[in-house]
């Protein structure tokens, strides 16, 4: 992999050479706040053809590669949560963050739980509660909806272990408030994986400061979702280009709000 911006000393830095887990930590790291402060900081990571297909046959993983998912795993150690949509928890068949003994020590010292735990964004808790997000994560499955949530279904989360947070007056949850209730737990290093929907809300909210965005050197043609969907903003958001890193094809950018 090379670094092609910001540009440096590019002897230092030969392409083909694979970096190494602490080099991509470095590269991914989250700003530092000021002393005092606990401002939170939003991030997406996403993958996207060259013809900006977000999934192929309603996943991730066919337009990813290797390294795509080193930097997929390096983001989940360095953040605090990790919010996605609940369609995606069911498309893709999320898990529970596992513990990377590669990343303990730098968790430890940054007083993070040992994992990030993983915050699912559903309005209507349509959860399968037995699967493993749920009866076994490390630290406790969050679920963000509304106070319209079915209290049924709020009883049946709970008694799986997941800790519900009310994010939302309604039956959905306000990107915003979400984020300030995850800072108010504590998570403010917060990553987003989408899907599509979820993340349309959250630049539609203007809370995202931060796209990791994959660019994958394949073509899909079809009907793919985007990596944001959802009505379009009256203006659209400039983000500025604040890393890009190669490797066969591949381009890991990474962009900040202006």
């Amino acid at each position: 992999m090379r670094r092609l911006f910001p540009v440096t000393d590019t002897t230092a830095d030969p392409a083909g050479r694979e970096w190494d887990l602490a080099e991509l930590a470095q590269a991914y790291a989250y700003p530092q706040p000021r002393a005092g402060e606990a401002v939170p900081w939003l991030r997406a990571n996403m993958v996207s053809t060259l013809d900006g297909a977000a999934q192929h046959d309603g996943k991730s993983q066919p337009i990813s590669n290797a390294t795509d998912m080193r930097i997929f795993g390096t983001l989940r150690a360095l953040a605090d949560v990790v919010m996605v949509g609940a369609e995606t928890v069911r498309q893709e068949g999320y898990r529970p963050a596992r513990v990377r003994a590669e990343f303990a020590a730098a968790r430890a010292a940054a007083g993070q739980e040992p994992v990030p735990a993983i915050a699912v964004v559903s309005a209507g808790l349509d959860l399968d509660f037995s699967l493993p997000l749920f009866t076994s994560p490390v630290v406790p499955t969050l679920i963000l909806t509304g106070a319209a949530a079915t209290p049924e279904r709020v009883a049946a989360a709970e008694k799986a272990g997941a800790r519900v947070v009310v994010a939302g007056d309604g039956v959905g949850v306000e990107p915003a408030r979400a984020v300030r209730a995850l800072a108010a737990l504590g998570h403010t290093r917060l990553l987003t994986e989408g899907g599509p929907r979820l993340l349309g809300q959250l630049v539609a909210a203007g809370v995202l400061d931060e796209l990791c965005l994959t660019v994958s050197p394949m073509l899909a043609a079809g009907s793919a979702q985007r990596i944001a969907g959802g009505p379009a903003i009256a203006v659209p958001q400039r983000f500025e280009l604040a890393s890009l890193l190669e490797e066969a094809g591949f381009l890991f950018t990474r962009y900040r709000r202006s």
